[in-house]
């Protein structure tokens, strides 16, 4: 048996054992890896510095060194990010909805892990931990592959994830990492039918694509994130600035950042100004339609590429609309359907947006920003699903359990 089939077979065989913890083993698993991380912090920071180094020397861009590096201060958030995992209610063994039939059968709808998860994700290394406590508390095996470009963060990362769970008493072989970062590797492993129950591709829309061609597995698809802003002929303008300032700015580099602003022929005038005025205290590159450019003189003019991109960077497309009807058609368009937002003070402008624009979180008047599990109240999140079938949005702890049906009867025959 080669190596990717014996990782395989491990982790297939710890996810029978795994399903049957009880939340108390589950949660002490947990706890030993939120302080095994603060423990041995010199280590991962030791490995991390060596995957930065080499990610600048290979020029890579500094938004996505940025999603590569690991600080004390993002230690600690993987660390309280696994014990706010342990305080979540394990949705394990929750029924869902009960039903007494005539016949007196009592049929049960009750949750259950997956079994296997595979993770394909690139340069973050912080996914490797949340990845492995969102499957511990799930009740699923994670069968972890991350980028090169991590790859020495996500080993010392994964050493010390199953140290700790071995010391807590649980079997470490329920999360474990591909040691093989080669592309050909990735493509066997998105064909272990039989191994592996769902495949989650997190990255950008090259790895994602790549999946979705190559996979014999259900997958999750998630991430990708070509998100508008909007601004309605009837926006607040301060609002409508500053909330496209935190949406492109706070973090670029992520899936809910803002990489289109689309604006109403009468508030470009007043908008784009001093919208420019303010991205350039972050120095934004601004790629924008004729009419935007004759607003702002000295911008690059937009290519059609530049409205499907994910930049993932200080750089914004934009364009003039005549209506909001043709803002709709441009999101239809080229939305990755991830988060997409109107800012308009016109009741009617937003209960259109929100009833026709086709995505995972549609906002009014709020930042794209948002678009985060932790943000939304419902616990740490495995990525965010753009697609329709099981788990749209945050994927947190339910959306990584599926169900089956529990009959009790006393003898019924058919």
């Amino acid at each position: 048996m080669d190596h990717l089939h014996e990782l395989a077979g491990r982790v297939k065989a710890a996810a029978k054992e795994l399903a049957l913890y009880s939340t108390e083993t589950k949660n002490r698993g947990l706890a030993s890896i939120a302080d095994a991380l603060e423990a041995r912090r010199a280590e991962i920071l030791a490995a991390n510095a060596q995957d930065v180094a080499e990610a600048e020397q290979n020029g890579v861009r500094p938004t996505m060194v940025d999603r590569l590096t690991l600080t004390d201060e993002r230690i600690d958030s993987m660390a309280k990010g696994v014990r706010d995992v342990m305080a979540l209610p394990d949705p394990v063994g929750e029924v869902m909805e009960t039903v007494h039939r005539p016949n007196g059968l009592e049929i049960q709808k009750v949750r259950v892990p997956l079994g296997v998860i595979g993770i394909i994700y690139e340069a973050r290394p912080n996914v490797t931990v949340d990845s492995a406590a969102l499957c511990l508390k799930s009740g699923n095996a994670a069968f972890l592959r991350g980028g090169k470009e991590a790859f020495r963060s996500n080993m010392t990362l994964m050493s010390i994830l199953r140290d700790a769970l071995a010391q807590a008493g649980l079997n470490s072989d329920c999360m474990l990492l591909l040691d093989d970062t080669s592309h050909e590797m990735a493509r066997e492993m998105m064909q272990l039918r039989g191994y592996i129950d769902v495949l989650i591709p997190r990255g950008g829309a090259g790895l994602i694509r790549s999946v979705l061609d190559n996979a014999s597995l259900p997958v999750i698809e998630t991430g990708t994130g070509n998100c508008h802003l909007y601004v309605d002929q009837s926006a607040d303008l301060a609002m409508a600035v500053e909330l496209l300032f935190n949406g492109k700015c706070s973090r670029p580099s992520v899936c809910n950042a803002l990489e289109t602003v689309l604006v109403h022929q009468d508030a470009a005038p007043a908008f784009l100004p001093a919208a420019k005025a303010r991205l350039d205290e972050a120095s934004v590159e601004w790629r924008g339609c004729p009419r935007t450019c004759a607003l702002l003189p000295g911008i690059q003019p937009a290519a059609e590429q530049d409205y499907i991109d994910e930049f993932n960077d200080y750089i914004l497309a934009s364009r003039v609309v005549d209506s909001l009807d043709e803002a709709l058609e441009h999101i239809a368009k080229y939305s990755t359907h991830h988060s997409e937002c109107i800012v308009t003070q016109d009741p009617e402008s937003a209960r259109r947006f929100s009833a026709e624009v086709d995505a995972a979180a549609v906002y009014v008047n709020a930042s794209t920003r948002f678009t985060d599990g932790g943000e939304f109240g419902l616990g740490a999140e495995i990525g965010i699903s753009t697609q329709k079938m099981h788990a749209r949005g945050p994927m947190g702890l339910r959306e990584l359990t599926s169900y089956k049906y529990l009959i009790h009867g006393d003898g019924q025959i058919r």
